[in-house]
């Protein structure tokens, strides 16, 4: 999954008494039943058939920014409530039990993933939970209307048949950045969605604008397009109402749109930044977008300010005065005004990385130190200051943020995955500390001989790249024993896993076998 830039970044101490702490719960007002295993989810399947109704499966994480954006402004809406209603709502935390094991079965990996079954269980297609609120009700509605299931639409599109508009619509907001390859390999992408938007011209035009935008931009990720299309995104840009329509697509692909259809610097360059800063403007300004939707768009700006400047340069040069003091403004602004805990996840922790993006990074630490008290997640904003101090060089800091955020962090996947950053950030940070290696790896494997979903998806994939970064590291004689050590204490889990889990004790065996993983 392309992480999109609104949510790019990553306590004893820390008490959670603020009211405005968020529950774990997806939200209230919606009967979401919680699934940790393949018979939970066969009894809601079940219910559904019987019920005739299809099924809503949500796949997040308590910690998890964009899936806290959900909770904040399309779980709660009125109309979403009344609406799951006709549908069973089914809740994986991915921390839960099993989680992860169900996450192999339904080729789900990026929280948040929100997938619409039929009555029958056929996929019917993956919501885009990029999307602002009012078009996800959209999407959804259109799989409530009993439609095809997606992949039966794209093979048609595919094949030139003709479409109705609002099966090109489900395609134009499928959950492209969730499909796991559930429809196409990631190769095949760029090609299709553009194939898709040529063939949508004439159906609908906000769809075949949006496929084409993404086409260019979230799949082509900065590659050459036809400068014959440069018209088309001004008249997008210049246009309020197109640019409202496909706001997140603009704001998360933005540099690379610009980059795709204005490829080197120069005049041509500079004056697409400005229709770009432009309509970025609008919507940074539009009071019917969320908080989050519109610092989205500040943050744009703020990329396309630094896209002459090293990509991950620490202090960019050359951004503009005005743009910083609109940062500080905005960025303090969300601080005082969010009450709703939900959004305060999501919201602060974007406005502390965009501070850093525009190199303000004074400010963004002491964004992220006000709010610890007020997070339901601090070790999640432990996370973004010790990469701050990373960025920053400043080692023992960035050390001491990451092992923090290890020690608060909870729930066996959310664990194993925090503690493979701060193994990462030990052997990058302090590589001769190897006690301290060896023992936060041993904890890792420890802590994965108890949980039964260890060897499944992302805690997997954390568990791989702990010993990738270990063998790589394991050079010297007492670092080569102390990961010799480690490899026995690993075989000794696997050793222990239940005999009839075969892809448990498969993946188990393969972890310093394999290297690590995307994603």
């Amino acid at each position: 999954m392309k992480l999109t830039p609104r949510f790019a970044a990553l306590a004893a101490a820390v008490l959670l008494a603020s009211a405005s702490a968020a529950p774990a719960a997806p939200g209230p007002g919606v009967s979401w039943q919680a699934a940790a295993a393949d018979a939970d989810i066969d009894r809601f399947f079940v219910q559904a058939k019987a019920e005739k109704k299809p099924v809503l499966l949500y796949w997040g994480a308590k910690w998890c920014p964009p899936c806290n954006q959900l909770k904040a402004t399309l779980f709660n809406r009125a109309d979403f409530i009344e609406q799951s209603k006709s549908f069973v709502a089914v809740n994986i935390d991915g921390d839960a039990r099993g989680a992860q094991k169900l996450g192999t079965r339904f080729k789900v990996r990026g929280y948040p993933t929100l997938i619409l079954f039929n009555a029958k269980g056929t996929e019917i297609t993956r919501l885009p939970g990029e999307a602002d609120a009012v078009q996800v009700m959209s999407v959804l509605q259109l799989g409530l209307a009993g439609g095809r299931p997606v992949k039966a639409v794209l093979a048609d599109a595919k094949a030139g048949k003709k479409l109705s508009a609002n099966e090109w619509r489900l395609l134009g907001f499928y959950g492209w950045e969730t499909d796991e390859q559930q429809l196409l390999p990631v190769a095949e992408r760029p090609a299709t969605l553009a194939q898709l938007a040529k063939a949508s011209e004439g159906a609908d035009t906000d769809t075949a604008t949006r496929l084409w935008l993404k086409s260019i931009g979230a799949l082509a990720e900065g590659k050459a397009a036809d400068p014959a299309q440069l018209p088309r995104l001004r008249g997008v840009l210049g246009d309020a109402a197109q640019s409202r329509a496909q706001m997140d697509v603009l704001a998360n692909e933005a540099p690379d749109l610009v980059k795709a259809l204005a490829p080197q610097p120069g005049e041509a360059r500079s004056k697409l930044v400005a229709e770009f800063d432009a309509a970025l403007r609008r919507l940074n300004a539009d009071t019917t977008l969320s908080r989050a939707d519109r610092l989205n768009a500040l943050q744009a700006r703020i990329e396309l300010a630094r896209l002459e400047s090293p990509k991950d340069a620490v202090n960019p040069a050359g951004l503009p005065a005005a743009l910083l003091t609109e940062v500080r403004e905005q960025t303090g602004r969300a601080n005082r005004e969010i009450t709703d805990g939900y959004e305060r996840q999501a919201v602060i922790t974007q406005a502390a990385y965009v501070l850093g993006r525009a190199g303000l990074w004074k400010e963004s630490d002491e964004l992220l130190k006000s709010a610890l008290a007020r997070s339901h997640s601090p070790y999640y904003l432990m996370s973004q200051l010790g990469g701050n101090a990373r960025k920053q060089g400043h080692k023992l800091e960035a050390l001491r943020w990451y092992e923090e955020a290890f020690n608060k962090s909870e729930g066996p996947a959310t664990r194993l995955q925090w503690g493979s950053n701060y193994v990462a950030a030990l052997v990058e940070l302090s590589p001769e500390d190897t006690p301290r290696i060896e023992k936060a790896a041993a904890q890792l494997f420890a802590e994965a001989e108890k949980d039964p979903g260890a060897f499944y998806e992302r805690s997997e994939r954390s568990l791989k790249k702990v010993a990738t970064l270990l063998t790589s590291w394991s050079k010297a004689a007492p670092q080569a024993a102390a990961v010799s050590r480690l490899k026995a204490q690993l075989d000794g889990v696997c050793g222990k896993l239940e005999a009839d889990d075969a892809k448990a004790r498969s993946a188990c065996l393969a972890v310093f076998k394999g290297s690590a993983p995307k994603g």
